[in-house]
């Protein structure tokens, strides 16, 4: 893998993704999920919920690095409060 440039945080990312990915699946085999409505447009399941978090933390941060000067870490709160919110309510 030397053609890609493995730091802290790039690592970290990755590992956090398996790690949810792997907590959703333990949740999901003892515990099955059923769809719901909440405040999004669509019925949708934990899964669900959660590609749609995952892809819209990554338009937060896109949004973050090319409209701001703030450090990243802002635009990562900011989508753990968004993931809380869609995961609960979403």
């Amino acid at each position: 893998m030397s053609w890609m440039h493995w730091t802290g945080p790039t690592a970290g990312f990755f590992i956090s993704i398996a790690l949810i990915l792997t907590g959703m699946t333990v949740w999901q085999y003892f515990s099955p999920s059923i769809e719901r409505k909440g405040f999004l447009p669509i019925a949708t399941t934990r899964g669900d919920r959660l590609f749609i978090g995952l892809l819209t933390s990554a338009f937060i941060h896109l949004a973050f690095i090319g409209a701001t000067e703030l450090n990243v870490l802002v635009a990562t709160a900011v989508s753990v409060v968004w993931m809380v919110i869609l995961m609960r309510w979403g």
